[in-house]
């Protein structure tokens, strides 16, 4: 957990530097709680870091890599995996925590970036089109750390009756297959489409 602290330190203490946070450690703690809670296993500090990481590589690409970088800190920010609303809910915690320190056109933006990572639909929005594949930068994991996403989105349904939970789970992995592309930027398509679907393959030929 200490290798992600340092890397989200720094990136939230940069963006306080960009957008001058009135209460930056307060927002920062909350905001680390939150993605350590208990019923978080795959949805945690971890998925943040990979997630801000990629961000990295990458913002050179971007319109406005800054506002891109806020809206995943608050992707996930609220997660329950037997509700349906979390990212509604995460968008009213990120404008609950932040209104008073950002332009309106700022805080509406990011709050339907956030919804938009609810059902990942078409976007002709440059900066959207990469927060979104982003969030599926996991399906093109290597091997070992995709076989571990499994294992952690498995767990956060724990609660779903185990043959259940096998049919939903192949159903959603079978959409993210058949999504052609399944990434939106060119980036991403030359980059992570090829190890994704590879990896989804694996997954429903059951090996």
């Amino acid at each position: 957990m200490q290798q992600y602290l340092t890397v989200l330190e720094k990136s939230w203490f940069e963006l306080h530097h960009h957008y001058h946070f009135s209460e930056p450690q307060k927002v920062f703690n909350k905001l680390i709680a939150a993605y350590s809670e208990k019923q978080r296993a795959y949805h945690t500090l971890q998925h943040l870091y990979e997630c801000l990481v990629l961000l990295k590589s990458i913002q050179a690409d971007l319109i406005d890599a800054h506002a891109v970088e806020l809206a995943l800190w608050f992707h996930d920010a609220v997660y329950d995996p037997q509700v349906k609303d979390n990212e509604l809910k995460s968008a009213e915690l990120f404008e609950q925590y932040l209104i008073q320190d950002l332009s309106i056109d700022i805080v509406q933006k990011i709050k339907r970036w956030i919804l938009a990572t609810h059902k990942h639909a078409l976007t002709d929005e440059l900066d959207l089109q990469f927060l979104l594949d982003i969030d599926l930068a996991i399906l093109a994991a290597s091997p070992e750390r995709f076989a571990e996403y499994e294992q952690q989105i498995q767990q956060e349904y724990a609660w779903v009756y185990p043959d259940i939970y096998l049919i939903k789970r192949k159903q959603v992995l079978a959409h993210f297959y058949q999504t052609e592309p399944l990434y939106q930027t060119e980036y991403f398509q030359q980059n992570f489409e090829q190890r994704s679907k590879g990896n989804l393959r694996g997954i429903l030929d059951g090996k």
